[in-house]
């Protein structure tokens, strides 16, 4: 029998969490935690969403999002998760640039960019700490009309080098451009200020599957290879229609069943939520054409490189962020033939208890979807060689030699990330920033109905989306009242 059926759930549930990305996770175990009965459903073979990995042949274990995040997960896995996955965080200490305009190596915190920006690029040190500070003091509520541009320019004037050193590494984050509103970055990279860029030690597999592990102790009931094809609504005594269950297909068979729910916590996207999972005329016409109207970010293209079992990798940089772009753009960066990357990479330490040591390279592109949704079999497959090939004459610059260290190479695209993820046009960063208030206001439209995917761009990244989870099945308990759960 397989292991995970449909006649294996029971009929109701208080909750049923669609979609296991970190904030499905997190968004889960608050809610069993706080006795709730949770229903968990992944349409994957293993948990995570975009916090992923896969093996390949050779001992090679791959990382698909482990490339860095800021400080506050330490203190979000310790209250969320607890203080044995808090205390395998560990900070990258080396993160360099590399490009027309610098070539440097950082901390990549306040204090060390204070300095490369005061003695390096030689800006006032009033102006940049009132920089600083402006960031820090930056609030969603405000409604700050500025974009990152404008924020830029006011700060440092006519500094494309300096506008560079601080837009790079946040288009990686989260998909930020130029043109965004200034939160969208502000938010994003202060957090990243106060402490730097940090890693969980034994990689993301290890990761999920303690989490894994704490839900079902919490008594989450988790499914994987379990879809969620549809969620049912009913029409309640105030006349609006609001959550009555999920219609549920089983991955292997195709079997279908519904399950009753008193709400949804939905972390798939914004749009798949409320235009695959809804039927097309459920919310409410003025909240379905703001949804409607909410734009999509754009994705990321990957090249992973498995490096040959006992060849030890030249330590280059934990973060090395490329370009060969000049003048600095933003949409350069996510040009089908850009020029920028960011290679990851992962030496032995990341995961210290592997049968054998092993290192491995991910190089990550923003890309868009339309430049990769319509290419025929024949041009997917050379763009992909292409990217490959690009990738490796980037490395052999600093690492000569790097081709004959390799012994396994495979492309991600955009078309890949829409493939597992199922997220419309493989958007990666999930929606530009007017979906974070449409995602908010989803359980006013329907009642019972939370959301809590990649939104709004400052929701993107991994700290984001567990709090974000947080966030939104905090508010789904409170509207399930104080009454002892079902």
């Amino acid at each position: 029998m397989p292991r995970n059926t449909l006649d294996k759930l029971c009929g109701r549930y208080d909750a049923i969490v669609i979609g296991s990305g970190l904030a499905g996770l997190s968004g889960a175990h608050l809610l069993s935690r706080q006795g709730r009965s949770v229903l968990l459903l992944e349409h994957h073979h293993q948990l995570g969403g975009l916090a992923a990995w896969f093996k390949r042949p050779g001992g090679h274990v791959f990382d698909v999002s482990l490339h860095g995040f800021p400080h506050g997960m330490v203190k979000s896995c310790r209250k969320y998760w607890g203080a044995d996955v808090a205390a395998k965080i560990r900070q990258l200490h080396d993160i360099r640039f590399e490009n027309p305009d610098f070539s440097l190596s950082t901390t990549y915190d306040r204090a060390d960019f204070t300095r490369l920006l005061t003695e390096r690029f030689r800006a006032p040190a009033g102006r940049v700490a009132a920089f600083f500070d402006h960031l820090r003091a930056m609030s969603y509520h405000d409604r700050d009309t500025r974009t990152v541009g404008g924020l830029f320019e006011e700060f440092f004037p006519s500094r494309p080098d300096i506008h560079r050193l601080l837009l790079e590494p946040i288009a990686y984050a989260n998909g930020t451009n130029l043109d965004d509103p200034a939160i969208a970055y502000g938010i994003v990279f202060s957090n990243f200020m106060s402490r730097g860029v940090f890693i969980f030690q034994g990689g993301t597999d290890a990761l999920v599957a303690r989490m894994a592990e704490l839900l079902r102790a919490a008594g989450t009931d988790v499914q994987t290879r379990c879809k969620a094809v549809k969620i049912l609504l009913e029409t309640g005594p105030d006349g609006l229609q609001r959550v009555a269950g999920v219609r549920v297909r089983s991955m292997r068979d195709g079997a279908e069943r519904d399950i009753a729910c008193a709400a949804v916590l939905s972390n798939a996207g914004l749009k798949n939520t409320l235009f695959d999972l809804l039927g097309a005329g459920d919310p409410p016409p003025a909240y379905a054409a703001a949804a409607r109207a909410v734009r999509l970010n754009n994705s990321s293209a990957q090249v992973y490189m498995g490096i040959r079992a006992g060849v030890e990798l030249p330590r280059h940089g934990d973060l090395v962020f490329t370009s060969a772009a000049q003048p600095f753009s933003s949409q350069e960066l996510t040009d089908l033939h850009t020029t920028s990357r960011t290679h990851s990479f992962y030496h032995p330490e990341t995961r210290p208890d592997a049968p054998a040591p092993r290192s491995a390279i991910v190089t990550s592109l923003n890309q868009n979807w339309a430049d990769w949704a319509s290419l025929d079999a024949g041009s997917y497959a050379r763009e992909k060689a292409r990217l490959a090939e690009e990738a490796f004459q980037g490395l052999e610059r600093k690492i000569p030699g790097i081709r004959g260290m390799v012994d396994w190479v495979e492309v991600a695209t955009p078309r890949t990330i829409q493939r597992y993820t199922l997220h419309e046009c493989g958007a990666s960063f999930g929606t530009k920033f007017e979906g974070l208030q449409v995602s908010l206001d989803l359980p006013k439209a329907i009642p019972g109905l939370h959301h809590a995917g990649s939104v709004g761009i400052i929701m993107s990244g991994w700290l984001g989306a567990m709090n974000y989870g947080v966030i939104a099945a905090a508010k789904l308990d409170e509207s399930l009242g104080s009454a002892a759960p079902r």
